[in-house]
Protein backbone atom coordinates (compact mmCIF):
# COMPACT_ATOMS: atom_id res chain seq x y z
CA UNK A 1 0.00 0.00 0.00
CA UNK A 2 1.33 3.43 -0.89
CA UNK A 3 2.11 5.72 2.03
CA UNK A 4 -0.02 8.77 1.38
CA UNK A 5 1.99 10.76 3.93
CA UNK A 6 5.34 10.33 2.20
CA UNK A 7 6.81 13.66 1.00
CA UNK A 8 8.09 12.27 -2.34
CA UNK A 9 4.52 11.57 -3.43
CA UNK A 10 3.61 15.26 -3.01
CA UNK A 11 6.86 16.47 -4.54
CA UNK A 12 6.13 14.45 -7.66
CA UNK A 13 2.64 15.86 -7.94
CA UNK A 14 3.43 19.49 -7.11
CA UNK A 15 6.67 19.83 -9.12
CA UNK A 16 5.46 18.21 -12.33
CA UNK A 17 6.04 20.55 -15.30
CA UNK A 18 2.33 21.02 -16.01
CA UNK A 19 0.25 19.54 -13.19
CA UNK A 20 -3.34 19.09 -14.23
CA UNK A 21 -6.18 20.75 -12.37
CA UNK A 22 -7.39 17.39 -11.07
CA UNK A 23 -3.95 16.65 -9.58
CA UNK A 24 -3.94 19.98 -7.77
CA UNK A 25 -7.41 19.45 -6.36
CA UNK A 26 -6.60 16.07 -4.77
CA UNK A 27 -3.11 16.85 -3.40
CA UNK A 28 -2.94 15.86 0.24
CA UNK A 29 -0.93 17.28 3.08
CA UNK A 30 1.10 14.59 4.90
CA UNK A 31 0.05 13.93 8.49
CA UNK A 32 3.67 14.25 9.64
CA UNK A 33 3.90 17.68 8.09
CA UNK A 34 0.63 18.80 9.64
CA UNK A 35 1.88 17.81 13.08
CA UNK A 36 5.39 19.20 12.55
CA UNK A 37 4.00 22.62 11.65
CA UNK A 38 1.82 22.67 14.77
CA UNK A 39 1.89 26.03 16.50
CA UNK A 40 3.92 27.78 13.82
CA UNK A 41 2.61 31.09 12.59
CA UNK A 42 3.88 34.19 10.86
CA UNK A 43 6.21 35.96 13.27
CA UNK A 44 5.56 33.74 16.28
CA UNK A 45 4.09 30.52 17.67
CA UNK A 46 0.99 29.53 19.58
CA UNK A 47 1.68 28.52 23.19
CA UNK A 48 0.92 25.10 24.66
CA UNK A 49 -0.79 25.98 27.94
CA UNK A 50 -4.08 24.01 28.05
CA UNK A 51 -4.66 20.80 30.01
CA UNK A 52 -7.58 18.33 30.06
CA UNK A 53 -9.68 20.49 32.40
CA UNK A 54 -9.32 23.61 30.26
CA UNK A 55 -9.99 21.68 27.04
CA UNK A 56 -13.14 20.12 28.48
CA UNK A 57 -14.32 23.52 29.66
CA UNK A 58 -13.70 24.94 26.18
CA UNK A 59 -15.92 22.26 24.64
CA UNK A 60 -18.64 22.68 27.28
CA UNK A 61 -18.35 26.45 27.04
CA UNK A 62 -18.83 26.35 23.28
CA UNK A 63 -21.74 23.91 23.48
CA UNK A 64 -23.78 24.34 26.65
CA UNK A 65 -26.15 27.24 26.39
CA UNK A 66 -26.91 27.62 22.71
CA UNK A 67 -29.66 25.00 22.54
CA UNK A 68 -31.16 25.55 25.97
CA UNK A 69 -30.84 29.28 26.57
CA UNK A 70 -31.38 30.37 22.96
CA UNK A 71 -32.82 27.87 20.47
CA UNK A 72 -35.30 25.97 22.68
CA UNK A 73 -37.99 28.55 21.90
CA UNK A 74 -37.41 27.96 18.18
CA UNK A 75 -37.48 24.14 18.40
CA UNK A 76 -40.48 23.43 20.66
CA UNK A 77 -43.10 24.77 18.19
CA UNK A 78 -41.71 22.33 15.59
CA UNK A 79 -41.75 19.17 17.74
CA UNK A 80 -44.07 19.87 20.67
CA UNK A 81 -43.29 17.95 23.89
CA UNK A 82 -41.26 15.52 21.75
CA UNK A 83 -38.53 18.16 21.68
CA UNK A 84 -36.82 16.01 24.31
CA UNK A 85 -36.65 13.25 21.68
CA UNK A 86 -35.26 15.81 19.23
CA UNK A 87 -32.45 16.54 21.66
CA UNK A 88 -31.70 12.81 21.96
CA UNK A 89 -31.62 12.38 18.16
CA UNK A 90 -29.38 15.42 17.74
CA UNK A 91 -27.19 14.11 20.56
CA UNK A 92 -26.84 10.68 18.92
CA UNK A 93 -25.89 12.33 15.65
CA UNK A 94 -23.29 14.36 17.51
CA UNK A 95 -22.06 11.25 19.36
CA UNK A 96 -21.28 9.28 16.19
CA UNK A 97 -19.37 12.25 14.82
CA UNK A 98 -17.72 12.89 18.19
CA UNK A 99 -16.22 9.40 18.11
CA UNK A 100 -14.64 10.16 14.74
CA UNK A 101 -13.47 13.55 15.97
CA UNK A 102 -11.91 11.95 19.04
CA UNK A 103 -9.86 9.49 16.95
CA UNK A 104 -8.66 12.12 14.48
CA UNK A 105 -7.95 14.71 17.18
CA UNK A 106 -5.68 12.24 18.95
CA UNK A 107 -3.99 11.24 15.70
CA UNK A 108 -3.67 14.69 14.07
CA UNK A 109 -3.63 17.18 17.00
CA UNK A 110 -3.65 20.45 15.05
CA UNK A 111 -5.65 23.69 15.07
CA UNK A 112 -7.54 23.11 11.83
CA UNK A 113 -9.96 20.52 13.24
CA UNK A 114 -11.94 18.76 10.48
CA UNK A 115 -10.37 20.99 7.83
CA UNK A 116 -6.94 19.52 8.58
CA UNK A 117 -8.32 15.99 8.84
CA UNK A 118 -9.83 16.33 5.37
CA UNK A 119 -6.58 17.79 4.01
CA UNK A 120 -4.66 14.71 5.16
CA UNK A 121 -7.18 12.19 3.81
CA UNK A 122 -9.29 13.52 0.94
CA UNK A 123 -7.25 16.25 -0.67
CA UNK A 124 -7.14 20.02 -0.93
CA UNK A 125 -10.49 20.73 -2.58
CA UNK A 126 -12.44 18.67 -0.03
CA UNK A 127 -10.37 20.28 2.74
CA UNK A 128 -11.25 23.73 1.44
CA UNK A 129 -14.95 22.84 1.29
CA UNK A 130 -14.74 21.53 4.86
CA UNK A 131 -12.90 24.64 6.05
CA UNK A 132 -15.43 26.88 4.33
CA UNK A 133 -18.19 24.98 6.15
CA UNK A 134 -16.34 25.57 9.42
CA UNK A 135 -16.28 29.28 8.70
CA UNK A 136 -20.07 29.05 8.37
CA UNK A 137 -20.36 26.79 11.43
CA UNK A 138 -18.26 28.84 13.83
CA UNK A 139 -18.63 32.33 12.45
CA UNK A 140 -22.39 32.27 12.01
CA UNK A 141 -22.81 30.41 15.30
CA UNK A 142 -21.10 33.26 17.13
CA UNK A 143 -23.54 35.67 15.55
CA UNK A 144 -26.58 33.50 16.31
CA UNK A 145 -25.70 33.05 19.96
CA UNK A 146 -24.94 36.75 20.32
CA UNK A 147 -28.49 37.50 19.18
CA UNK A 148 -29.87 35.36 22.03
CA UNK A 149 -27.54 37.09 24.49
CA UNK A 150 -29.30 40.37 23.75
CA UNK A 151 -32.69 38.82 24.62
CA UNK A 152 -31.48 37.72 28.04
CA UNK A 153 -29.76 41.05 28.62
CA UNK A 154 -33.13 42.75 28.19
CA UNK A 155 -34.68 40.28 30.67
CA UNK A 156 -31.94 41.13 33.16
CA UNK A 157 -32.30 44.89 32.71
CA UNK A 158 -36.06 44.67 33.08
CA UNK A 159 -35.80 42.63 36.27
CA UNK A 160 -33.16 44.82 37.92
CA UNK A 161 -33.71 48.43 36.90
CA UNK A 162 -37.07 48.20 35.13
CA UNK A 163 -35.92 49.31 31.70
CA UNK A 164 -35.17 47.54 28.45
CA UNK A 165 -33.29 48.51 25.35
CA UNK A 166 -35.57 49.79 22.60
CA UNK A 167 -36.30 47.30 19.83
CA UNK A 168 -34.68 49.57 17.30
CA UNK A 169 -31.31 48.96 19.03
CA UNK A 170 -31.80 45.38 20.25
CA UNK A 171 -33.21 43.57 17.22
CA UNK A 172 -31.98 43.09 13.66
CA UNK A 173 -33.83 44.22 10.53
CA UNK A 174 -36.84 41.98 9.97
CA UNK A 175 -37.38 41.48 13.70
CA UNK A 176 -38.56 45.00 14.44
CA UNK A 177 -35.21 46.72 14.77
CA UNK A 178 -32.46 48.35 12.83
CA UNK A 179 -29.29 47.21 14.61
CA UNK A 180 -28.76 44.65 17.39
CA UNK A 181 -26.32 46.54 19.57
CA UNK A 182 -26.10 43.99 22.46
CA UNK A 183 -25.12 41.25 20.00
CA UNK A 184 -22.25 43.36 18.70
CA UNK A 185 -21.15 44.25 22.24
CA UNK A 186 -20.85 40.63 23.46
CA UNK A 187 -18.75 39.70 20.42
CA UNK A 188 -16.41 42.62 21.09
CA UNK A 189 -16.12 41.59 24.77
CA UNK A 190 -15.15 38.05 23.73
CA UNK A 191 -12.63 39.51 21.31
CA UNK A 192 -11.01 41.43 24.16
CA UNK A 193 -10.44 38.22 26.15
CA UNK A 194 -9.06 36.37 23.12
CA UNK A 195 -6.54 39.10 22.39
CA UNK A 196 -5.01 38.38 25.81
CA UNK A 197 -4.05 34.81 24.84
CA UNK A 198 -5.40 31.25 25.12
CA UNK A 199 -4.59 30.74 28.83
CA UNK A 200 -6.35 33.92 29.93
CA UNK A 201 -9.37 33.17 27.73
CA UNK A 202 -9.60 29.61 29.09
CA UNK A 203 -9.52 30.90 32.68
CA UNK A 204 -12.40 33.31 32.04
CA UNK A 205 -14.34 30.61 30.21
CA UNK A 206 -14.00 28.12 33.09
CA UNK A 207 -15.59 30.59 35.51
CA UNK A 208 -18.48 31.21 33.11
CA UNK A 209 -19.04 27.47 32.52
CA UNK A 210 -19.40 26.84 36.27
CA UNK A 211 -21.99 29.64 36.43
CA UNK A 212 -24.03 28.22 33.53
CA UNK A 213 -24.09 24.66 34.91
CA UNK A 214 -25.23 25.99 38.28
CA UNK A 215 -27.96 28.01 36.53
CA UNK A 216 -29.34 24.98 34.69
CA UNK A 217 -29.33 22.84 37.83
CA UNK A 218 -31.21 25.64 39.61
CA UNK A 219 -33.73 25.83 36.77
CA UNK A 220 -34.43 22.08 37.03
CA UNK A 221 -34.88 22.30 40.80
CA UNK A 222 -37.40 25.14 40.56
CA UNK A 223 -39.02 24.35 37.20
CA UNK A 224 -39.97 20.82 38.24
CA UNK A 225 -42.29 22.35 40.87
CA UNK A 226 -44.47 23.64 38.02
CA UNK A 227 -44.43 20.33 36.15
CA UNK A 228 -47.84 19.34 34.71
CA UNK A 229 -48.19 15.88 33.20
CA UNK A 230 -50.97 17.18 30.97
CA UNK A 231 -48.38 19.11 28.99
CA UNK A 232 -47.16 15.74 27.67
CA UNK A 233 -50.56 14.32 26.65
CA UNK A 234 -50.03 14.98 22.95
CA UNK A 235 -46.36 14.01 22.90
CA UNK A 236 -45.75 14.17 19.15
CA UNK A 237 -48.42 16.53 17.75
CA UNK A 238 -46.54 17.26 14.52
CA UNK A 239 -45.32 13.73 13.91
CA UNK A 240 -41.84 12.42 13.28
CA UNK A 241 -41.28 15.09 10.63
CA UNK A 242 -41.58 17.74 13.35
CA UNK A 243 -39.22 15.85 15.63
CA UNK A 244 -36.70 15.55 12.81
CA UNK A 245 -37.00 19.24 11.86
CA UNK A 246 -36.52 20.29 15.48
CA UNK A 247 -33.58 17.92 15.82
CA UNK A 248 -31.90 19.48 12.80
CA UNK A 249 -32.32 22.94 14.33
CA UNK A 250 -31.16 21.72 17.76
CA UNK A 251 -28.07 20.15 16.27
CA UNK A 252 -26.90 23.77 16.24
CA UNK A 253 -26.66 23.44 20.02
CA UNK A 254 -24.15 20.56 19.81
CA UNK A 255 -21.60 22.15 17.54
CA UNK A 256 -19.33 23.21 20.36
CA UNK A 257 -18.06 19.76 21.32
CA UNK A 258 -15.53 19.93 18.48
CA UNK A 259 -14.13 23.24 19.77
CA UNK A 260 -11.49 21.37 21.76
CA UNK A 261 -10.11 19.95 18.51
CA UNK A 262 -9.28 23.49 17.36
CA UNK A 263 -7.02 23.84 20.41
CA UNK A 264 -4.74 21.03 19.26
CA UNK A 265 -1.72 23.31 18.93
CA UNK A 266 -2.21 24.93 22.34
CA UNK A 267 -2.80 21.76 24.37
CA UNK A 268 -0.03 20.48 26.66
CA UNK A 269 -0.70 16.82 25.78
CA UNK A 270 -2.97 17.01 22.77
CA UNK A 271 -2.94 13.34 21.74
CA UNK A 272 -4.01 12.18 25.19
CA UNK A 273 -6.33 15.00 26.27
CA UNK A 274 -8.24 15.98 23.12
CA UNK A 275 -10.21 12.71 22.73
CA UNK A 276 -11.06 12.71 26.44
CA UNK A 277 -12.20 16.32 26.43
CA UNK A 278 -14.43 15.81 23.37
CA UNK A 279 -16.24 12.76 24.75
CA UNK A 280 -16.54 14.02 28.33
CA UNK A 281 -18.00 17.37 27.27
CA UNK A 282 -20.57 15.78 24.95
CA UNK A 283 -21.83 13.44 27.68
CA UNK A 284 -22.23 16.26 30.22
CA UNK A 285 -23.97 18.55 27.76
CA UNK A 286 -26.42 15.94 26.44
CA UNK A 287 -27.57 14.95 29.94
CA UNK A 288 -28.16 18.59 30.90
CA UNK A 289 -29.98 19.39 27.65
CA UNK A 290 -32.45 16.51 27.97
CA UNK A 291 -33.17 17.23 31.64
CA UNK A 292 -33.76 20.93 31.13
CA UNK A 293 -35.90 20.41 28.02
CA UNK A 294 -38.05 17.83 29.84
CA UNK A 295 -38.62 20.18 32.79
CA UNK A 296 -39.28 23.19 30.54
CA UNK A 297 -41.97 21.46 28.46
CA UNK A 298 -43.51 19.99 31.60
CA UNK A 299 -43.78 23.42 33.18
CA UNK A 300 -45.08 25.30 30.11
CA UNK A 301 -47.50 24.19 27.35
CA UNK A 302 -45.62 23.67 24.13
CA UNK A 303 -47.80 26.10 22.17
CA UNK A 304 -46.62 28.88 24.48
CA UNK A 305 -43.06 28.60 23.17
CA UNK A 306 -43.35 31.20 20.42
CA UNK A 307 -40.18 32.89 19.23
CA UNK A 308 -38.91 33.60 22.73
CA UNK A 309 -35.15 33.32 23.12
CA UNK A 310 -35.49 33.95 26.87
CA UNK A 311 -38.01 31.18 27.56
CA UNK A 312 -36.25 29.66 30.60
CA UNK A 313 -36.25 32.93 32.53
CA UNK A 314 -39.94 33.35 31.78
CA UNK A 315 -40.69 29.83 33.05
CA UNK A 316 -38.86 30.54 36.31
CA UNK A 317 -40.94 33.68 36.81
CA UNK A 318 -44.22 31.91 35.97
CA UNK A 319 -43.56 28.94 38.28
CA UNK A 320 -42.51 30.96 41.32
CA UNK A 321 -44.69 34.00 40.78
CA UNK A 322 -41.64 36.10 41.60
CA UNK A 323 -39.49 38.03 39.20
CA UNK A 324 -36.34 37.43 41.28
CA UNK A 325 -35.72 33.88 40.02
CA UNK A 326 -36.28 34.80 36.41
CA UNK A 327 -33.92 37.74 36.83
CA UNK A 328 -31.30 35.49 38.45
CA UNK A 329 -31.54 33.01 35.59
CA UNK A 330 -31.32 35.84 33.08
CA UNK A 331 -28.08 36.96 34.75
CA UNK A 332 -26.67 33.43 34.58
CA UNK A 333 -27.75 33.16 30.95
CA UNK A 334 -25.98 36.42 30.10
CA UNK A 335 -22.79 34.93 31.55
CA UNK A 336 -23.40 31.50 29.99
CA UNK A 337 -24.05 32.70 26.47
CA UNK A 338 -21.05 35.02 26.66
CA UNK A 339 -18.88 31.93 27.23
CA UNK A 340 -20.34 30.31 24.08
CA UNK A 341 -19.45 33.39 22.07
CA UNK A 342 -15.94 33.37 23.56
CA UNK A 343 -15.12 29.73 22.88
CA UNK A 344 -16.75 29.44 19.46
CA UNK A 345 -15.03 32.63 18.36
CA UNK A 346 -11.78 31.06 19.58
CA UNK A 347 -12.44 28.01 17.38
CA UNK A 348 -13.14 30.17 14.35
CA UNK A 349 -9.86 32.07 14.69
CA UNK A 350 -7.85 28.83 15.00
CA UNK A 351 -9.42 27.31 11.89
CA UNK A 352 -8.61 30.47 9.95
CA UNK A 353 -5.08 30.29 11.40
CA UNK A 354 -4.59 26.78 9.99
CA UNK A 355 -6.03 27.65 6.58
CA UNK A 356 -3.82 30.72 6.39
CA UNK A 357 -0.70 28.75 7.27
CA UNK A 358 -1.50 26.44 4.37
CA UNK A 359 -1.76 29.43 2.04
CA UNK A 360 -5.46 29.02 1.25
CA UNK A 361 -6.45 32.34 2.87
CA UNK A 362 -4.32 35.49 3.31
CA UNK A 363 -1.25 35.40 5.57
CA UNK A 364 -2.66 38.01 7.92
CA UNK A 365 -4.75 35.27 9.59
CA UNK A 366 -1.64 33.30 10.66
CA UNK A 367 0.33 36.20 12.14
CA UNK A 368 1.00 35.56 15.85
CA UNK A 369 1.72 38.29 18.36
CA UNK A 370 5.07 37.41 20.03
CA UNK A 371 3.99 38.65 23.48
CA UNK A 372 0.57 37.03 23.87
CA UNK A 373 0.98 34.08 21.51
CA UNK A 374 -2.40 34.96 19.98
CA UNK A 375 -3.26 35.65 16.32
CA UNK A 376 -4.29 39.25 16.92
CA UNK A 377 -5.12 40.44 13.41
CA UNK A 378 -7.06 37.22 12.82
CA UNK A 379 -9.04 37.76 16.03
CA UNK A 380 -9.87 41.36 15.16
CA UNK A 381 -11.03 40.60 11.62
CA UNK A 382 -13.12 37.55 12.55
CA UNK A 383 -14.68 39.30 15.56
CA UNK A 384 -15.75 42.35 13.60
CA UNK A 385 -17.25 40.15 10.85
CA UNK A 386 -19.22 38.06 13.36
CA UNK A 387 -20.31 41.13 15.32
CA UNK A 388 -21.76 42.86 12.27
CA UNK A 389 -23.46 39.60 11.22
CA UNK A 390 -25.03 39.26 14.68
CA UNK A 391 -26.30 42.82 14.58
CA UNK A 392 -27.96 42.52 11.19
CA UNK A 393 -29.51 39.00 10.76
CA UNK A 394 -32.38 37.32 12.73
CA UNK A 395 -31.64 34.32 14.97
CA UNK A 396 -33.68 31.62 13.24
CA UNK A 397 -31.96 32.09 9.89
CA UNK A 398 -28.56 32.07 11.57
CA UNK A 399 -29.22 28.89 13.55
CA UNK A 400 -30.35 26.86 10.52
CA UNK A 401 -27.45 28.11 8.39
CA UNK A 402 -25.06 27.06 11.14
CA UNK A 403 -26.66 23.62 11.40
CA UNK A 404 -26.22 22.76 7.73
CA UNK A 405 -22.58 23.85 7.70
CA UNK A 406 -21.91 21.83 10.84
CA UNK A 407 -23.63 18.70 9.56
CA UNK A 408 -21.70 18.84 6.28
CA UNK A 409 -18.36 19.18 8.08
CA UNK A 410 -19.23 16.36 10.49
CA UNK A 411 -20.19 14.09 7.59
CA UNK A 412 -16.74 14.64 6.09
CA UNK A 413 -15.05 13.81 9.41
CA UNK A 414 -16.83 10.45 9.49
CA UNK A 415 -15.48 9.73 6.02
CA UNK A 416 -11.99 10.96 6.93
CA UNK A 417 -11.59 8.58 9.86
CA UNK A 418 -12.32 5.58 7.60
CA UNK A 419 -9.99 6.83 4.87
CA UNK A 420 -7.10 7.36 7.31
CA UNK A 421 -7.61 3.88 8.76
CA UNK A 422 -7.15 2.45 5.27
CA UNK A 423 -4.30 4.67 4.03
CA UNK A 424 -2.32 4.92 7.29
CA UNK A 425 -3.25 1.90 9.42
CA UNK A 426 0.18 1.88 11.12
CA UNK A 427 -0.22 5.33 12.69
CA UNK A 428 -0.43 5.36 16.51
CA UNK A 429 -3.92 6.29 17.73
CA UNK A 430 -4.69 7.27 21.33
CA UNK A 431 -8.39 6.62 20.69
CA UNK A 432 -10.08 4.38 18.13
CA UNK A 433 -13.71 4.50 17.01
CA UNK A 434 -15.29 1.18 18.01
CA UNK A 435 -16.97 -0.94 15.32
CA UNK A 436 -15.41 1.06 12.50
CA UNK A 437 -16.51 1.55 9.75
CA UNK A 438 -20.06 0.86 11.02
CA UNK A 439 -20.28 3.76 13.51
CA UNK A 440 -18.66 6.32 11.17
CA UNK A 441 -21.13 5.18 8.48
CA UNK A 442 -24.00 5.74 10.93
CA UNK A 443 -22.59 9.16 11.78
CA UNK A 444 -22.45 10.05 8.09
CA UNK A 445 -25.98 8.78 7.52
CA UNK A 446 -27.44 10.71 10.46
CA UNK A 447 -25.78 13.91 9.25
CA UNK A 448 -27.20 13.49 5.73
CA UNK A 449 -30.66 12.68 7.14
CA UNK A 450 -30.72 15.76 9.35
CA UNK A 451 -29.48 17.96 6.51
CA UNK A 452 -32.46 16.75 4.51
CA UNK A 453 -34.78 17.96 7.28
CA UNK A 454 -33.71 21.57 6.88
CA UNK A 455 -35.74 24.05 4.87
CA UNK A 456 -35.32 24.84 1.19
CA UNK A 457 -34.30 28.38 2.07
CA UNK A 458 -31.47 27.04 4.25
CA UNK A 459 -30.28 24.87 1.37
CA UNK A 460 -30.33 27.83 -1.00
CA UNK A 461 -28.28 29.90 1.46
CA UNK A 462 -25.86 27.00 1.84
CA UNK A 463 -25.56 26.62 -1.93
CA UNK A 464 -24.79 30.29 -2.38
CA UNK A 465 -22.24 30.15 0.46
CA UNK A 466 -20.48 27.17 -1.11
CA UNK A 467 -20.47 28.82 -4.53
CA UNK A 468 -18.79 31.90 -3.09
CA UNK A 469 -16.25 29.69 -1.35
CA UNK A 470 -15.40 27.77 -4.51
CA UNK A 471 -14.90 31.00 -6.45
CA UNK A 472 -12.52 32.24 -3.75
CA UNK A 473 -10.62 28.94 -3.78
CA UNK A 474 -10.10 28.85 -7.54
CA UNK A 475 -9.22 32.53 -7.75
CA UNK A 476 -6.92 32.61 -4.71
CA UNK A 477 -6.47 29.46 -2.64
CA UNK A 478 -5.33 26.72 -5.01
CA UNK A 479 -2.78 29.03 -6.67
CA UNK A 480 -1.22 30.14 -3.37
CA UNK A 481 -1.38 26.80 -1.57
CA UNK A 482 1.90 25.89 0.06
CA UNK A 483 1.60 22.43 -1.40
CA UNK A 484 2.09 24.13 -4.78
CA UNK A 485 5.61 25.14 -3.64
CA UNK A 486 6.73 22.08 -1.67
CA UNK A 487 10.44 22.80 -1.74
CA UNK A 488 10.11 25.84 0.53
CA UNK A 489 7.64 24.12 2.79
CA UNK A 490 9.71 20.98 3.14
CA UNK A 491 12.76 23.03 4.10
CA UNK A 492 10.73 24.78 6.80
CA UNK A 493 9.48 21.46 8.12
CA UNK A 494 12.90 19.81 8.23
CA UNK A 495 14.38 22.82 10.01
CA UNK A 496 12.08 22.25 12.99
Amino acid sequence: MLDQGAPPHHDATATAPSPGLAARLVRRKPVERLVAEGGQGEGGSLRRSLGLWQLTMISIGATLGTGIFVVLGEAVPKAGPAVTLSFVIAGLTALFSALSYAELAGTIPVAGSSYSYAYATMGELVAWICGWCLVLEYGVSVAAVAVGWGEYLNELLDGTIGVTLPAVLSAPPGDGGIFNLPALIVVLLAMTFLLGGARESARANTIMVVVKIAALVLFCAIGVQGFRSGNYEHFMPLGMAGVSAAGATLFFSYIGFDAASTAGEEAKNAQRDLPRAIMLSLIIVTVLYVLVAAVAVGAKPWRSFTDSEASLAQIMTDVTGQSFWGTLLAFCAVVAIASVVLTVLYGQTRVMFAMSRDGLVPKVFSKVHPKTGAPRANTLIVSLFCGVLAAAIPLGQLADATSIGTLFAFALVNVAVVVLRRTRPEMPRTFRVPLSPVLPALGFGFCVWMMGSLSTVTWVVFGVWMAVGLVFYFVYGHRRSRLATPDTSEVRTHQK
